[in-house]
């Protein structure tokens, strides 16, 4: 009897001691989970003290478009800091200095967004055209479609002109170009219909006719504009060159 009880005790010991072993491993792997996103996540975030490609593509960009004026040299410091937050101001984000998903969005660099790196032409192309959709949307989402894919090839249109940056980013994000950049509207998600837009544009449909130029007659402030070369209207737009 005493044999029988003492096996049984011996039984729920090693039972319990098992429960235990396998709640403490249980628990750690969680704990090593929540440190795995942890890490993940940080190193998606460009902040002051960051260093490598990302912080050197940032500092590009920004030069490009005029936020910044230091050394590229991927050294996220205090003046590259002072650029992204004046960057962020101008639109419309949180001016913290530190470049999170949403500021990577803003910068076209969607992949970073995600949490990964920008490694692929393919890559690059989504991120262009989600860019021009946004740009399309914020831009002329009132107009035809036809009004919005002239709005897409504009910018497009500019990126193969000398007398602008040659990339979709830098042209839409140079200084004073859109209205949708100047008071926060690039940041607004584009419909179906803007994304589409943006793909017919980069497929090469340029209702413009190859112009560089469009304004609304009616709300246009700039006399400049007004002495451009008329191509053609659609909708609320007038294209020119």
């Amino acid at each position: 009897m005493n044999k029988t009880l003492r096996a049984g005790a011996l039984a729920l010991s090693l039972a319990a001691a098992l429960a235990a072993t396998v709640t403490f491993s249980v628990q750690s792997a969680r704990v090593e989970e929540r440190a795995s996103y942890a890490q993940a996540a940080e190193a998606a975030v460009l902040k002051q003290g960051s260093r490598g490609e990302d912080v050197k593509t940032v500092q590009q960009k920004l030069k490009r478009w005029g936020y910044y004026t230091g050394s590229v040299d991927g050294i996220y410091g205090a003046q590259t800091k002072k650029a992204v937050e004046y960057f962020q101001r101008k639109n419309g984000l949180v001016a913290d200095g530190i470049v999170g998903s949403k500021t990577y969005a803003a910068l076209g660099m969607m992949q970073q967004a995600q949490g990964g790196s920008q490694s692929s032409q393919g890559t690059a192309t989504n991120s262009d055209t989600y860019l021009l959709a946004r740009c399309i949307y914020g831009e002329a989402r009132g107009e035809s479609y036809t009004g919005q894919v002239a709005v897409g090839a504009v910018v497009l249109n500019r990126v193969k002109s000398p007398q602008f940056p040659n990339t979709i980013s830098g042209v839409i994000y140079q200084k004073h170009a859109f209205t949708a950049v100047s008071d926060g509207q690039i940041n607004l998600t584009p419909d179906q219909t803007a994304i589409n837009a943006a793909k017919d544009a980069l497929n090469g449909w340029d209702p413009t006719g190859g112009c560089l130029y469009y304004y609304n007659p009616v709300t246009a402030t700039s006399e400049w504009i007004f002495s451009r070369e008329t191509v053609i209207t659609i909708g609320k737009h007038v294209f020119a060159i």
